[in-house]
């Protein structure tokens, strides 16, 4: 029987994570965690044990910072057990397990040793293939200055490689400590950086960051991530645009309304990018709705995202156009999602879209309205930056794609968008409510397109109980 081959990575047991390294981290060295309390790093060094018992491997967990019931309560509220996992719970006061009292006296140097001991000889015994090390920032106390506990950090690197163990070490960040000459990440074979913020409304922003690896073409840079009961943290990469399979020639995608697919000569083009802008009342949801409708009843996916509609809401309205969309969304074709502002980050809606390309094969994506996605964020103008790379990743998987963009006021000329995103079309449709005659008319008109010709003509826009109807924009009769 042929002898198995060795794995060169080491699964961390957080996919987005492990798509950044590439696949995991590279086998048999040592790695840095850090970040400050309560950014997530026990949840995920728990995470990566858990990982290694599923593929067979001793695990141990040295703390010198928790009790081993604080990491069974993690554990468990996270649904998961400590089954497989040793907990060396050590202190950096005395040696292990010392009862006596006058062992808080004992001096730096014996602290250290004896600290040192018992983790080596807890490896020695147990011979661990991963190994946590909770935290640096009691070692740091101890040795009291730089040199030193960089010393103490080379010798258990030394170690740690002689034993082939792969090593996660936690460092816990705290505010104004001078961490000035201490140079330890250098020791490390990569380093893992967790990031969180408060912004001035809204829930913590958690942000993960590979900021060194070595011989790993990592996607550098922040990605998004958070912490969920029973899934522990998740990690949403950015979009890389790169990343998505080139489609055939674009074909023409038709919205069921044939007035309406003259005015983009003959159809809209998959791989492009429609906005759809409008006041409200102007019909830019009926728009999305009536392409959503025209895909499935051709036996295509859709997804359609909602940031200022309940799905309830969104069925109702479309029903009442002669739209039936519950039995596809039923089926499983329509992707329908809503979200709550101040819920989700762009990384992780980035994450949702792709599934939905690449798991549902949507043909179709509506992001209705891109201006809640927008007022959902802290930072409107990166989010902007975050948009138009989902964009391109879409335009690439051969998608349509629709942006619902609200403008400022109800009728008149006095109309405007919080934030250009005019850049971001290859169409744009222009919805608009005018005054003629005492009667309220919908106007529609296609103001771009940058692939093949498009009728630059005005016309009406009847929207109506049983459907939706585009004819010349003709003056309404006089009244006899």
């Amino acid at each position: 029987m042929p002898k198995q081959k060795k794995s060169t990575v080491v699964n961390t047991g957080i996919a987005g994570l492990n798509e950044i390294l590439r696949g995991g981290l590279p086998a048999s060295n040592l790695y840095m965690l850090q970040g400050a309390p309560g950014s997530g790093k026990t949840t995920a060094a728990l995470q990566f044990l858990r990982a290694g018992v599923e593929a067979g491997e001793s695990c141990i967990y040295v703390t010198l910072s928790q009790t081993a019931a604080e990491l069974e309560a993690i554990a468990v509220s996270h649904g998961w057990t400590l089954d497989g996992i040793r907990v060396e719970e050590l202190s950096t006061s005395g040696t292990v397990n010392e009862a006596d009292d006058q062992s808080i006296f004992l001096t730096a140097d014996l602290r250290l040793d004896e600290t040192r001991k018992a983790i080596e000889a807890a490896i020695e015994e147990h011979k661990p293939r991963r190994l946590v090390y909770d935290s640096l920032l009691e070692i740091r106390l101890i040795t009291g200055d730089s040199p030193r506990f960089r010393r103490e950090l080379i010798g258990f690197k030394s170690f740690l490689a002689k034993r082939n163990v792969v090593a996660l070490l936690l460092d816990t960040q705290t505010p104004g400590y001078d961490r000035s000459g201490e140079e330890v990440e250098g020791l490390a074979h990569g380093v893992i950086r967790f990031d969180k913020s408060l912004e001035e409304y809204g829930g913590v922003r958690r942000r993960i960051e590979v900021s060194k690896m070595r011989g790993v073409p990592i996607a550098d840079g922040y990605h998004d991530m958070a912490i969920r009961e029973g899934q522990g943290v998740v990690v949403f990469p950015r979009i890389m645009s790169s990343a998505a399979v080139e489609t055939a020639k674009p074909q023409l995608i038709k919205s069921g309304v044939a007035e309406l697919d003259e005015m983009f000569g003959g159809g809209q083009e998959a791989g492009t990018t429609t906005l759809v802008i409008g006041q409200s009342g102007t019909g830019k949801s009926t728009m999305s709705s009536l392409y959503a409708t025209a895909a499935l009843e051709r036996g295509e996916s859709v997804a359609l995202f909602l940031f200022e509609e309940r799905l309830e809401t969104f069925f109702r309205r479309s029903e009442g156009l002669g739209m039936e969309l519950r039995q596809f969304h039923k089926d499983g074709k329509l992707v329908l999602r809503d979200f709550n502002p101040n819920e989700i980050s762009p990384g992780e809606f980035g994450q949702i879209v792709q599934d939905a390309v690449t798991q549902n094969k949507s043909r179709v994506v509506v992001i209705d309205s891109l201006t809640g996605y927008l007022n959902s964020l802290p930072h409107r103008e990166k989010a902007v930056r975050d948009i138009q790379s989902l964009l391109k990743y879409l335009a690439r998987s051969g998608v349509l794609t629709m942006l619902i963009v609200a403008q400022h006021g109800l009728i008149g000329q006095n109309v405007g968008i919080d934030v250009d995103v005019s850049f971001l079309g290859d169409t744009v449709l222009l919805l608009r409510i005018m005054e003629h005659e005492g009667r309220l008319r919908r106007n529609i008109t296609v103001v771009k397109k940058r692939h093949g010709p498009h009728d630059l003509n005005i016309r009406e826009l009847i929207i109506e109980s049983g459907g939706v109807s585009v004819v010349a924009y003709n003056p309404l009769p006089d009244p006899k």
